[in-house]
């Protein structure tokens, strides 16, 4: 009886020695390649703090709207399926992250889902970055009119949208 106890005893100490070191060497090589989402660079800004445009309370559902193109046809980026809810388009108007460039201004609009930056021109501007938090999926429409950065986590949507196809560019920042 004695001998099994310790045959029992040797095999339960040489396969826990061996699960533990497996695990040990797998850990290791996962810990060196697991996947972190890609950060943006901060936009340097002369003593301005980021300050997060506010959101108005959620509005009903509506139907969709999306500004025309000057061509009157949607772009190749276009989303192919129209989400069931709009928007609740909110100016931003709160101080967002400012810094100069060559072409106009850069400013980062932070969001529940996500930051995105853009150069604002006079007559046009363009996407500098956009990052989605953690946990968001992000998606990108650009027309020669406007720009929209979609932030998506579950049933969650954040939209940032710049539009400059009526005058200079302004952002609306909207959830839904």
């Amino acid at each position: 009886m004695r001998r099994g106890l310790v045959h029992v005893l040797a095999w339960l100490l040489a396969t826990g020695a061996a699960v533990t070191l497996s695990w040990w060497g797998v850990h290791t090589v996962m810990a060196g390649t697991a996947y972190e989402p890609p950060r943006a660079l901060p936009v340097a800004a002369a003593g301005a703090a980021t300050r997060r445009p506010q959101s108005p309370a959620p509005e009903p559902p509506a139907s969709p709207t999306v500004p025309p193109s000057p061509s009157g046809s949607p772009s190749s980026g276009s989303p192919a399926a129209t989400p069931s809810r709009a928007p609740a388009p909110a100016t931003a108007s709160a101080s967002p992250t400012v810094a100069a460039s060559a072409a106009g201004r850069v400013r980062a609009y932070d969001t529940d889902g996500g930051r995105a930056v853009f150069d604002l021109g006079a007559s046009s501007a363009t996407l500098v970055s956009a990052t989605p938090g953690t946990g968001w999926s992000m998606q990108v429409w650009r027309t020669t009119a406007w720009i929209r950065v979609e932030f998506a986590r579950d049933a969650d949507r954040v939209s940032v949208f710049c539009t400059w196809h009526d005058g200079p560019p302004r952002v609306q920042i909207g959830t839904y």
